[in-house]
């Protein structure tokens, strides 16, 4: 009896903790229950709070400027489809124009790939950019896109030139770990 009682709770202890359990070496699950999308982020990264700007937004707390952001925007039509928006590279670019580097920001953003990807019933873009900002720093983005209920949803991971040589294989496993329901 006191071993069943015991495996018991180990169950319920383990199912309890599965929310914080590292889904691969070195990552955590983020999952937004109430936007529906999901995702995987490196340990040692933590939320951070920013008001008028993306839904979700995590950084590495000794490298604050590496992060991964999700913006949501609806769509002009709400039954359009990211292919009728345009191809990986047109969506890319206006991006790049709209959002990473838009006019009298001081930044510039080079589209560097963009490839397409379906994931279950949805099509996602996946895009590449180097970016340099006003203070001359060169920066690395990559970014998951794709349409759901009507909504443009973007993650997007930034981090330093510098670092994008040792952090790009994990990086992109978190933008390629994206998926919205």
């Amino acid at each position: 009896m006191f071993k069943r009682i015991l495996v018991m709770a180990l169950v319920c202890c383990s199912l309890s903790l599965t929310g914080c359990i590292s889904v691969g070496m070195g990552l955590n699950s983020f999952v937004d229950t109430a936007d529906g999308y999901e995702f995987i982020y490196p340990n040692g990264w933590t939320q951070v709070s920013v008001s008028n700007g993306p839904d979700t937004v995590l950084h590495d707390m000794i490298e604050q400027s590496e992060n991964v952001s999700v913006v949501i925007n609806p769509v002009s039509n709400p039954s359009q489809t990211l292919a009728e928006i345009g191809t990986p590279t047109e969506v890319g670019y206006t991006l790049s124009k709209k959002a990473i580097a838009p006019e009298g920001s001081g930044r510039t953003a080079e589209l560097i790939s963009a490839e397409s990807f379906e994931k279950g019933s949805n099509l996602y873009y996946w895009l590449e950019y180097a970016v340099q900002l006003p203070n001359e720093q060169k920066r690395h983005d990559f970014a998951s896109v794709t349409i759901s209920r009507g909504n443009l949803f973007t993650l997007n991971v930034s981090t330093t030139e510098k670092r994008w040589q040792k952090a790009q294989t994990l990086l992109k496993q978190v933008v390629q770990s994206f998926k919205v329901y």
